[in-house]
């Protein structure tokens, strides 16, 4: 009889989560695939859907590499360069949840703010998020020899301490925001019409926190404590299973969360494409 330690430090381990993550990203790369041909061409943009649709693009990226890096370990075994892919569309993820988050904060605490935004704000917040992105992880992998093998170990905890810095400013401006939107939407409006996302950035932000936040913290961990994550190498099969477990249920609580459910499937029972397109734009 195999012990508890033997099962999580042997090949069955191993083989079973990559199995669940290999499925799991392919049932996220449905749904967030859906969602990418739903918001781009079928229903009317608007400040929310542009940002659910980069969102979901930044999800289909990573489950989409996630995947076949998840193959490619099972064939041909680990490379530091998987991590570094899959973790830069999950950082811009983050930073695209974050802007989410600010935006319906902002909106709930300054209703008037919110009828006045600049026309393309939401659109040049995402380009910026994206751009962002890309120094805040390759720069810091850069430097750790992540991505060409060599590394100086004082410049890599520099980088990667101001990686890890402005990573979890980020996670903590996301639960603040959050916390601010759940209390003044309960507590302190008075109006009895809530704000049109409210319910879709309460409910991913929980969804990251215990989907998300692992594959974050072993990012944290991965160059500062090297030494000693050998021994915990099952955390990152977990991690990153959560992490696209995360990417793949969002596109559930985009559609479970519609006002109009029953126009949404009659729409989507007739086939009817322009009632399916007015049914998601009355989600928004």
């Amino acid at each position: 009889m195999f012990s508890f330690w033997n099962i999580i430090s042997g090949r069955t381990f191993y083989t079973v989560v990559l199995s669940l993550m290999v499925l799991t990203g392919l049932g996220g790369l449905v749904g967030n695939g859906l969602m990418l041909w739903l918001l781009g061409f079928r229903v009317k943009r608007n400040p929310f859907s542009l940002y659910v649709l980069h969102l979901a693009g930044a999800d289909f990226l990573f489950l989409g590499c996630q995947t076949v890096f998840t193959i490619l370990t099972f064939t041909q075994g680990p490379q530091q360069l998987y991590l570094v892919v899959a973790f830069l569309w999950f950082a811009a993820g983050l930073g695209l949840l974050v802007a989410l988050s600010l935006e319906q904060c902002l909106a709930a605490l300054f209703p008037k703010w919110s009828r006045r935004r600049p026309k393309h704000m939401s659109a040049c917040t995402c380009v910026l998020v994206w751009a962002l992105s890309l120094p805040l992880v390759l720069v810091p992998s850069q430097a750790c020899g992540l991505l060409n093998g060599g590394s100086s170990w004082l410049a890599c905890f520099r980088y990667h301490v101001v990686s890890v810095i402005c990573l979890f400013l980020l996670f903590s401006i996301l639960c603040v925001s959050s916390f601010i939107l759940l209390v003044r939407v309960q507590c302190c409006s008075q109006s009895s019409q809530k704000p049109p996302f409210y319910c879709y950035v309460l409910q991913m932000v929980p969804l990251f926190f215990f989907c998300g936040l692992p594959f974050l913290t072993y990012w944290t961990l991965k160059n500062t404590m090297g030494s000693l994550m050998w021994f915990f190498s099952f955390f990152l099969s977990i991690a990153e299973l959560l992490a696209c477990v995360n990417c793949s249920t969002k596109p559930i609580i985009y559609f479970c969360n519609a006002k109009h459910r029953q126009d949404l499937q009659r729409a989507w029972a007739r086939g009817g494409k322009s009632r399916l397109a007015e049914a998601l734009e009355m989600i928004a």
